[in-house]
């Protein structure tokens, strides 16, 4: 694989992950820069802002079933 099919490929990985644009260029900045601990971390923050965002999700998702579940329990009384 050439530098530029690698450089391609690494930036659709950041894009897959999420990042924008100007995140996938600071990001490409940094590893062009040798700079791996500060994009290594930077990635970290990344994943835990995507992580809260899935548990933020997840308990919208588990009140949705909840109410879909009383409504179902309330509708077999009837």
């Amino acid at each position: 694989m050439t530098y530029s099919e690698n450089e391609a490929a690494l930036r659709q990985n950041l894009i897959d992950a999420g990042c924008n644009k100007k995140q996938s260029d600071e990001l490409m900045n940094m590893i062009q820069n040798c700079e791996i601990k500060r994009c290594i971390k930077e990635l970290s923050k990344h994943r835990c802002q995507l992580l809260d965002s899935l548990h933020k999700h997840q308990k919208c998702i588990d009140c949705l079933d909840y109410l879909v579940y009383m409504l179902e329990r309330e509708n077999t009384y009837e």
